[in-house]
Order: structure tokens, then sequence, then C-alpha cells
């Protein structure tokens, strides 16, 4: 039972999100989602094919706001918080050595408090790997000096939660701000600076007293919302169209079916960025299509009419998605790509002039 496993980053507040899903019952969960990255996580969930159970989280964050509640609005997934984290609206609360199970595989819940109340590891299946949420970051650790942190407690959690694990146990953080990605048990042992080798509990507590951190920016923002398991005080729009019915891709590409653009052709502005011998050729071209090739249109822009929704073309769908970014750098707000371009508008029988057959 091969495990499916993707690890996505957030830039803005360097948090890690992971998606493990089951490659046999396609059962999915995600850890630690991010609210601005819904769209990203939901893409690629979408294009994996799997079908998103549960959402969990670590410990209540305060440098970004989770995406939980937007993951269950779209995609019916359950919100899994620990049991101690004081967040309201959750489907399933946790509490140390609770399975949570998707398809073939399971997560182990165990509780590390020190960062906060409620944080939670959660270790899969028989030691593995193991998602260390903001208790043991990669030759680091949480803070300790706000939200119910306890430098002795953290010290604890870690060496008798995560510590206890098998040695070459993959650890996942949630965080880390220098482009680190895994470390193991065995590494953190020996090489942590804050609490491996020989430092003791006393040792660790004075180093955390010591460390004069500024608070989180978005503090104040993400902690009252997280209580509330991410309710936005707006709400997102999960599609930002109001002139087709748009998909976003892993790519970060707004696409927008054959059907429905075979059905609108009167409404919408058709940019062809093939070559010319592609626009004559055999796949033919969609009546009405305005060519520019990819190679010209940051030079021909002007030839188009930003006032009209604008739907880019190719053969196969890959330039027009680059020029999809030209036109929104451009200033142009309504553009979308054609999913699968000129081959699959054929493919599907819709209408085309001139081509063979």
């Amino acid at each position: 039972m091969a495990l499916i496993f993707r690890q996505l980053f957030d830039p803005q507040s360097s948090t890690y999100t992971y998606l493990l899903g089951c490659s046999e019952t396609r059962d999915a969960i995600l850890i630690d989602s991010v609210f601005e990255q819904v769209r990203r996580d939901a893409a690629l969930i979408r294009e994996l094919d799997l079908k998103l159970l549960f959402t969990l989280e670590t410990h209540v964050h305060a440098d970004h706001v989770t995406g939980a509640t937007i993951h269950k609005r779209i995609g019916g997934s359950r919100i899994t918080v620990p049991v101690l984290s004081g967040a309201s609206g959750a489907d399933i609360y946790l509490s140390d050595r609770q399975l949570i199970t998707f398809g073939r595989h399971r997560l182990e819940a165990r509780s590390t408090p020190g960062h906060t109340n409620g944080c939670m590891t959660y270790v899969l299946d028989d030691g593995v790997m193991a998602f260390t949420g903001d208790c043991l970051l990669i030759r680091g650790t949480g803070r300790t000096d706000f939200q119910q942190g306890d430098a002795r407690t953290l010290h604890r959690s870690v060496y008798r939660q995560i510590f206890t694990l098998p040695n070459g146990c993959l650890l996942y953080p949630g965080h880390d701000y220098r482009g680190l990605t895994v470390t193991s048990v065995r590494e953190e042992k020996r090489f942590n600076p804050r609490l491996g080798g020989a430092l003791s509990e006393d040792d660790f507590a004075g180093y955390m007293e010591n460390l004069k951190l500024a608070h989180p920016k978005q503090m104040a923002v993400a902690v009252p919302a997280n209580l509330k398991c991410g309710v936005p005080d707006i709400p997102m729009q999960t599609n930002e169209s109001d002139w087709a019915p748009l998909s976003y891709t892993f790519a970060g590409v707004w696409e927008v079916q054959p059907a429905w653009l075979e059905e609108h052709l009167g409404n919408v502005q058709i940019l062809d960025v093939r070559e010319p011998e592609e626009f004559s050729g055999p796949l033919g071209r969609i009546p009405g299509a305005i060519l520019i090739p990819l190679g010209q249109l940051s030079g021909r822009v002007q030839e188009l009419d930003k006032s009209k929704p604008t739907v880019a073309v190719c053969r196969a769908g890959g330039r027009s998605a680059q020029a999809t970014n030209m036109l929104r750098q451009a200033g142009f707000e309504r553009v979308a790509n054609l999913s699968g371009g000129m081959l699959r508008w054929r493919t599907e029988g819709c209408t085309v002039e001139g081509g063979q057959g």
C-alpha cells in the first residue's frame, strides 16, 4: 500500500502543509492547511483524484489562519483539532494516542504540549514518519513565551513522545525559515542545539527564557480565527470568476472547459497563441479566434479588448497557460486558459474553422 505524500509550503508564514493519501482507497488527510493556499491545495487534491477526509491541526497557530473551515465547505472534510487546543467548531477533538485512519494508513496523535497546551505530533503507521508542528523543528524547537507555553513541558514532550520513536523515523516540522525540509529522530537527538545530546531540562529552560523573540506579525488575527477553526470574517470565494465556471489548477492557472466555451463564443474574446502555420493547419481554429503567437504577445497586447473576458488557446494548453499569466500582468482581469487546447477541443467535437476532417 503506497503512501501518497506531498510537502507544501506557504512563503508568507514559512508554514509546511502536508497532504497524505492512500493509493488504494484515494482517501486523504491534510495537516496544517493555510487559508491563502486553499485553492492550491484543493487543486492538487482534485488532480491526484483524492478524497479529503480530514484536516488536522498540530496546534492553534499564531502566524497564519488555517484553511480547515474552507476545505470543509468546498469538499466536505471533517475538521480535526487537539482536544486541549481550546478551539470551537471542530468535528473531531483528538486525545493523546487517538488514531485517525485514512484508507490503509493511520495517524497516531501524541500530545506534545509546551509550545502551546494543545500541541499534537502525528505519527504515521508504525513510526515511519511524524509531523511535529511547532514542538520540534529542524535543529530547533517552537517558542515557549506565549499561548500557555512552558519550556520544561516542551522538553518533556520531546523526550517522552518524539525521541521514543524509532531513530530512523523521519520528522517533518510545521515551519522552517532556512529552506530545510526534513530531519530524523536520530539527527535531532544528536545535533539539536537546544535539547539534543546531554542538555538537561534546566539547560533548555534557561536557553528558552533568554530568546527574546518578537511576537508573530499575524498573531492578533490568526489566534482568534484559529480558535474558531479558521472561520473567516468575510466569505472566501472558491471561484473568483463572475463570467465563467473556472477551475484552478495546481500550476496556478484558471481554466475553462470546451463545452462551456463553445456555448458562449459570442461573449468572449478568443486568443490563439500558436504559430501561423498551426493556426491554418490540420487542427483548425476556434471561430472568431485572434491569432497572436506567444512570442509576439507582450508587444501586441494592445490589439486585444481588456473589457471582454479572454480565453487563451494553443495546441495542448501549455503556451496558452503562459499567455494567461502575461495577460494578467498586462492588466487583463477576466482571463482563462482553454483546458486541453485545440487537441481536446477537436476530440470533444467542438466547432472549428479550417483543419482536416
